[in-house]
């Protein structure tokens, strides 16, 4: 029996029994396998796939879907792989299109490395803004932040919830209430008793990821970082969306380095919604 072409291999959900499959995947395209996030985003978000005849995955990618369930605001797009042994045969470009076909009006968002750009603005996303990844130990300098920070309690999520939705534009209330099982940590800031920002630290591979990170302003988002590293032994790392200076100059000050630069490149808006100037960094590049 033959073995049908790529192109007749159907496209199917994903699902948490997946998790291995697409941690395969990573591996087998040099990156980290990422169990613990790829948990997250089957769980959370949609995921797609073909499976590969010869056992695996040929390709897979998640959708995690913001705002009304029936009627999203936002779709992120994420973790989008071929099998190193398909690659360079339009499997990548096929998937993005049933993606966007899926997904109908609703308008979509994904951070692109320079490698994926080109197959993006082929199939019609903008590139709207880039975000820096840096990555190190962090190191304690500097005088002490005159913003409170504490770790979130359970009273706090409804807060937090309503907070995050004004800052990114949707709501996001089904990936935030897994924060406290997915992160290590999730802080707050406060200011005379309310809550005016928050980030969590979430374990990946060696590192602790910072996101997401949203706050009031720089001093603000610099507090929260500061007092996560204070409670983690691993090196930390963010993906700060450029325009926030003062923050990378800061965190470079402090001992993290530039590993790399995504666009950050939106489908059907001209921009991403919400707050830019209180957003400092995603919960990953793979969910927004």
């Amino acid at each position: 029996m033959s073995t049908p072409s790529l192109a007749a291999l159907p496209i199917r959900r994903l699902t948490p029994r997946d998790l291995l499959a697409c941690a395969d995947l990573s591996e087998d395209r040099g990156w980290p396998r990422e169990e613990h996030k790829w948990g997250l985003l089957l769980a959370a978000g949609k995921g797609y796939g073909i499976d590969d005849p010869e056992g695996g995955l040929v390709t897979a990618c998640v959708v995690t879907e913001y705002g009304s369930r029936y009627r999203p605001d936002l779709g992120a797009i994420g973790m989008v792989l071929v099998a190193e042994r398909h690659a360079r045969q339009g499997v990548g470009r096929r998937m993005m299109r049933h993606v966007v076909t899926e997904m109908g009006a609703t308008p979509l968002t994904l951070y692109a490395t320079p490698y994926g750009r080109p197959l993006y603005e082929e199939l019609g996303f903008k590139v709207t803004g880039s975000a820096e990844m840096v990555r190190g130990h962090f190191t304690v300098g500097g005088p002490p932040s005159v913003v409170a920070t504490r770790p979130a309690t359970a009273e706090d999520l409804a807060t937090l919830v309503r907070l995050d939705a004004e800052v990114f534009g949707a709501d996001r209330t089904h990936v935030l209430t897994r924060l406290p099982a997915f992160a290590d940590q999730l802080r707050v800031a406060e200011e005379d008793g309310r809550i005016i920002g928050y980030a969590a630290a979430w374990p990946n591979m060696d590192t602790h990821v910072v996101g997401p990170l949203i706050a009031r302003d720089t001093e603000t988002a610099k507090a929260l970082v500061a007092s996560l590293a204070a409670h983690s032994d691993r090196p930390l790392r963010t993906d700060v969306d450029i325009r926030h200076e003062d923050l990378l100059t800061w965190l470079k000050e402090r001992g993290l380095a530039t590993v790399g630069l995504n666009a950050v490149m939106t489908y059907g808006i001209p921009d991403l919604p919400g707050d830019w100037t209180r957003r400092f960094a995603p919960l990953t590049v793979a969910a927004g």
